[in-house]
This record gives structure tokens, sequence and C-alpha cells, in this order.
């Protein structure tokens, strides 16, 4: 991770375009129920309009030094995964313990998308297997998909292909990894947290691939013995701690520390 560090200062790194900053695992829910980086938008029960594009915005933060030496991070954690595959393909089956609510929220933000995929199909996926019973219906449904296809129609124009085609250029992905969280609230049926991701992104085979990073406040209720993405829970996590933004760096850095941000280790 430490070939991240050292670039916060760029202003690219906070400014990503909407559709490059796809978080792909529907964290267009965090939008839609007040739990983007402003903690606004919130919305009720059925009239969640999940949407990639500014669902997670970045926020400058003061200007970033890098520091001479590696500092472990004093909070470290391998998150459970789940136990079983459902019929849609997705890891389902998490424990019932504030661990278990961030594996899911962890594993539905990660992810990537890549020449032959869309991000219809990821969204579509993520919210049939994740989100909250409360939180869908038809309606819902429609609004997700047609979300994600103005998400990849923006896309391809980034990438510099035919906004109407489907396939991105050779060699070009946006891969979204979380590398850390900060518990807001948690009980045994329902958390919240702040999310720190990095999103990477390559335009082509001989471009460079670009390093950005936003957090976003995300939810998760117990629900039919699993955790699911929850409106309600992210609209309460956001009322009791998304106003007050924590700091944002990464792992190695002595302020990852200080901020209270736990790292993430890949589970066995």
């Amino acid at each position: 991770m430490s070939r991240t560090r050292g670039t916060w200062n760029t202003r690219g790194t906070w400014l990503a375009g909407a559709a490059l900053v796809a978080v792909l695992a529907l964290t267009g829910y965090a939008a839609l129920s007040g739990s983007d980086d402003d903690g606004s938008d919130a919305a009720g029960k059925g009239g969640a309009t999940p949407s990639v594009s500014g669902s997670a915005t970045a926020s400058p933060a003061p200007a970033y030094t890098q520091p001479e030496d590696w500092t472990e991070p004093a909070r470290w954690v391998a998150l459970p995964r789940g136990t079983r595959t459902d019929k849609y393909g997705s890891q389902v089956g998490y424990p019932h313990t504030t661990e278990g609510a961030m594996g899911m929220l962890v594993h539905t933000t990660n992810g990537s998308v890549e020449p032959g995929q869309s991000t219809v199909d990821v969204q579509m996926r993520i919210y049939r297997s994740y989100m909250s019973a409360e939180d869908q219906s038809d309606e819902t449904a429609e609004r997700v998909e047609q979300k994600a296809q103005e998400t990849d129609k923006t896309l391809r124009q980034q990438m510099g292909v035919p906004s109407n085609g489907r396939d991105l250029p050779p060699g070009s992905y946006v891969r979204t990894t979380v590398i850390g969280y900060k518990i807001i609230e948690a009980s045994d049926d329902q958390v919240g947290a702040w999310m720190l991701a990095q999103v990477a992104t390559k335009k082509g085979e001989l471009e460079k691939e670009t390093i950005e990073y936003i957090r976003l406040v995300m939810g998760a209720r117990w629900e039919s013995g699993d955790w699911k993405l929850s409106t309600k829970a992210s609209v309460d996590a956001s009322t009791q701690g998304g106003s007050d933004k924590p700091g944002m760096a990464t792992p190695g850095d002595a302020k990852f520390n200080e901020i209270g941000w736990t790292a993430i280790r890949e589970a066995s």
C-alpha cells in the first residue's frame, strides 16, 4: 500500500470524475440515503434511487506531507467473508457481528469494471443480493438500471470510446478498493461506518493509472439472517456522525492512526 502514499496534496486526487469514481457495488445507495460525503439528499422508504454517478464525492483534506518511515496501523482487521454464494453469484452469509457487517460493506464496495463488463451488470447484481427488502421495489430497480446505464455511457465517453458501445478500451479499468473504515455506530442488528476507498482508473493499455480517494458513510442492517445494505441504517449513521468527517490518510501514515481508521487485511 505504500505506493499510494504521498499523493494527497495532488488536486487530481480529489476531483474525481463522477463516472470514474463509479464505486461499483451499489454505493450509489449511499447518496440516495444521505450517506454521501456531504450527508445530504436523504430519501425515504421506497423512494431510493441508487446511482453510481455522484454517489461518493471526494473532499479535499489539508496538504499532505509524505512521512519518511512507515507507521504500522494501530488497528488491523481481517474481515470475515460470506459463507456461501447466492443465485446471483454474490457472496452472502456473513456472521451476525460488527465485523460481519463490515465484511459485507467492504465486499460490496470493492469491485471493478473492465472490458466486457458493465456497471449495469454490477449494480443490478448488488441490488438483488444485498439491498434491504424495505428499499426494494420495481420502481427502484428500474432507477438503479437507468442510473447505471447513464454511468456506463459517461464512463465510455471519458475513456474515449463511443458512448453507445459496450466495451471499454483494451487494458482499461476502474477498480475500487476499501483501505480503511471508522465505525460511527454499532448495535446487534445495525452498523454504520465511514468508508475510505481508493479508486484506480486506467484508460487503456498504454495509459498511466490514476489513483483517487473517496470517503462515504454506509449502513448495514441484519435482516432475514444476513447483513443488508440499508437506507435507514445509512441515514442513522449519517445523522450521528456524517457531519463529523474524518481526515483522510493511507495506511502507513501516522495520521491514519491519529484519525482512528482501521486498516483491512485480506481474510484467509
